[in-house]
């Protein structure tokens, strides 16, 4: 199941609607790179590696829809329409980690023409180098999980968070598929509940068992030694491991602390940024508060009329609660900064 797909005879993109799930299974067509953004702000792409996947193909409909009739024109064009891509959601890095990668691969020297290929087959390249990153994370991650585990599992992190497969909910796939027996637990993840709708949905289609539960049921689990190990994904790693993720992830790390869970942070290397030291300076999405407004019981809205709401879309996981990172480099060990940079070494070698 490809989440995002380019169709070559239309020259469009199209991506599932993840807004609509699990009532309807629907695809959007996009063919200007504006609505590519407002499918990024809106979630109906979500998930760090489709983002920046998406937002890469944005940079191809720019390109193929530009006006512009010299090479100069054209670039600043294209470098306007990457800060107006990277504007739609400010916490995945791997959105302007996707953008300066298309930005970098522009020539000078080519026509337009040769650009607009040159952005599509980069897009292309980056689509296709994701499904083999998480198929490799998968598999690194799966050898943590052993034959009869419960795993709590947070948000999304499966097929629809990526081009395919998935980062933490891959792994989890990827045990099944050895034959492990497992069970998951699936926080709902609210506001917008993409446990509830997507990841349950995920695995009803995958055939692995599973129960939804509360957000705030975690630490019932987890005190009563029903639970095994916690995986969620990235969105966001800091230069010292901490980790911002979907938010509630901090509490669940916290309850899986105290109760020696251990916690593992799934995510491919795109989502590091070394530019940050700490995960204090990751700009934290604040959503519209309508999305916590909104929950209605019965067919009547919840909060009194009037009511105000806060809605932070992350938050930061500090190094000290995960007890690894698993990437496509392998399973990074604490301290995360130290370990880290001996894998990237390890690779340019």
């Amino acid at each position: 199941m490809r989440t995002i797909e380019w169709d070559e005879q239309s020259q469009n993109l199209r991506i599932i609607d993840q807004r609509q799930l699990p009532e309807k299974f629907e695809y959007i067509v996009i063919n200007n790179y504006k609505a590519i953004a407002e499918a990024i702000s809106s979630m109906a792409v979500r998930g760090a590696p489709a983002i920046g996947v998406t937002a890469a193909y944005g940079m191809v409909l720019a390109a193929l829809h530009s006006q512009a009739d010299t090479k100069e024109t054209f670039m600043r064009e294209m470098r306007q329409v990457a800060q107006e891509l990277e504007a739609a959601r400010p916490t995945a890095v791997n959105l302007p980690w996707a953008l300066k990668r298309m930005l970098s691969v522009m020539d000078m020297e080519a026509s337009i023409s040769q650009n607009r290929q040159i952005l599509l087959g980069e897009a292309h390249a980056m689509a296709e180098e994701d499904v083999v990153v998480n198929k490799t994370i998968s598999d690194y991650g799966a050898a943590l999980i052993n034959d009869g585990d419960t795993l709590i599992h947070h948000c999304n992190t499966g097929a629809l968070a990526t081009v395919d497969w998935g980062t933490a909910l891959g792994c989890i796939r990827f045990a099944f598929e050895q034959g492990k027996r497992i069970h998951v637990l699936v926080d709902e993840t609210r506001p917008r509940l993409q446990g509830a709708r997507l990841t349950a949905w995920e695995l009803q289609n995958l055939g692995i068992p599973f129960d939804i539960i509360s957000d705030n049921a975690a630490g019932y689990f987890l005190s009563s030694g029903q639970v095994n190990k916690v995986f969620f994904g990235a969105d966001r790693v800091a230069a010292n491991g901490d980790v911002a993720n979907k938010i509630g992830s901090y509490m669940l790390a916290l309850a899986a602390k105290d109760n020696d869970v251990p916690v593992y942070s799934v995510f491919p290397t795109s989502t590091v940024d070394l530019s940050l030291d700490s995960g204090g300076q990751i700009p934290i999405e604040e959503r519209e508060q309508e999305e916590v407004l909104a929950l209605t019981l019965k067919g009547q809205r919840v909060a009194p009329a009037g009511a105000s709401a806060r809605n932070p879309a992350f938050d930061v996981t500090p190094a000290r609660l995960i007890s690894a990172y698993i990437t496509e480099l392998g399973i990074i060990e604490q301290p995360f900064e130290t370990h880290y940079h001996e894998f990237l070494h390890r690779k340019d070698s």
